[in-house]
């Protein structure tokens, strides 16, 4: 049986290999859920690949890399209330998303529900080590500072990580999906604080379980680079100009001290005339979440930046 009320949206690029771990994974699920993949322009044969090994999977073809805003594209695709999104080197264990849409059935005012993300070593990693373990940012999730109101099915989330959450459909297309802008690199950021800013709750729920085997085939350094420039832009974005001022000070004293720092910075100051054209300051309670969540941020040892 497949559950009706999820489509999992997975994009790629270039890992064909992980890719196909990842669709065997959720072939195997109860849920049977719709997939949609977003190839955004592989050159290593992946859509082939897709179309050859599961034909019964939608496949978008992208003309150019677009990043998370694949995802804005696939969820134009889909027909069911949920989407469940997926990279393409993690997966979700067997019942948890039905777990999740039960879960969204229940509680109207959450618009998305983050699982616990279980680690595991990648055979072609050589700096792979140990086994299967709960992901670094797990216990951050878990202790969230944020005030969970009673009733919810766990601790509210400032943001959330896209390879490990299921969102409604119409909450995620409502604010926007993934910023064109910011293409790839702690883009849920910015969609999170639109999300709350509508009136949307976000949860971490421990029971709930994704995978995660990250693939040594990426590029840290760029990743690094666009999540110093992405961090900055929601910074100028949606935080009143002193907070502003003070995490990008933080930023600058903080961040390794090379050229992708600096090119990070330079990117970011590059688009401020469009972010002081599109700049929309948060209402006022989500801004004192977003407080709260300041010195958990800074003391994090799983959102450093580096690579």
């Amino acid at each position: 049986m497949t559950d009706p009320r999820i489509t999992v949206i997975v994009i790629t690029h270039n890992r064909r290999d992980d890719l196909l771990h990842t669709l065997g994974h959720l072939a195997r699920i109860p849920e049977r859920p719709a997939v949609i993949v977003v190839d955004n322009r592989s050159a290593d044969g992946t859509s082939d690949a897709v179309r050859r090994r599961y034909p019964a999977i939608t496949l978008l073809t992208l003309g150019r890399n677009l990043g998370a805003v694949g995802r804005n594209l696939a969820a134009r695709q889909a027909t069911t209330p949920y989407l469940a999104f997926c990279d393409d080197d993690s997966w979700w264990h067997p019942g948890s998303l039905a777990g999740a849409a039960d879960l969204l059935d229940a509680h109207p005012t959450v618009a998305a529900v983050t699982a616990r993300i279980v680690s595991h070593p990648h055979p072609d990693d050589p700096a792979a080590r140990g086994g299967s373990h709960e992901d670094p940012i797990v216990p951050e999730l878990r202790d969230s500072p944020l005030p969970t109101p009673a009733g919810l099915p766990g601790p509210v989330l400032g943001s959330f990580l896209a390879a490990a959450t299921v969102i409604r459909a119409d909450a995620f297309r409502s604010a926007g999906g993934f910023s064109p802008r910011l293409v790839l690199g702690g883009e849920e950021e910015l969609l999170a604080a639109d999300l709350a800013a509508r009136g949307w709750r976000l949860c971490y729920v421990d029971r709930l379980t994704a995978h995660h085997r990250a693939s040594p085939r990426r590029d840290p350094t760029l990743r690094r680079r666009r999540g110093i420039r992405n961090t900055l832009w929601f910074t100028w974005l949606r935080r009143p100009w002193p907070t502003a001022l003070r995490r990008t000070t933080w930023l600058a004293a903080t961040v390794p001290r090379d050229s992708a720092s600096a090119r990070a910075f330079a990117e970011a100051l590059r688009g401020l005339p469009w972010v002081l054209r599109e700049r929309r300051p948060l209402p006022p309670d989500v801004e004192r979440g977003l407080k709260l969540l300041a010195d958990s941020q800074r003391r994090s040892t799983a959102r450093r930046y580096h690579g």
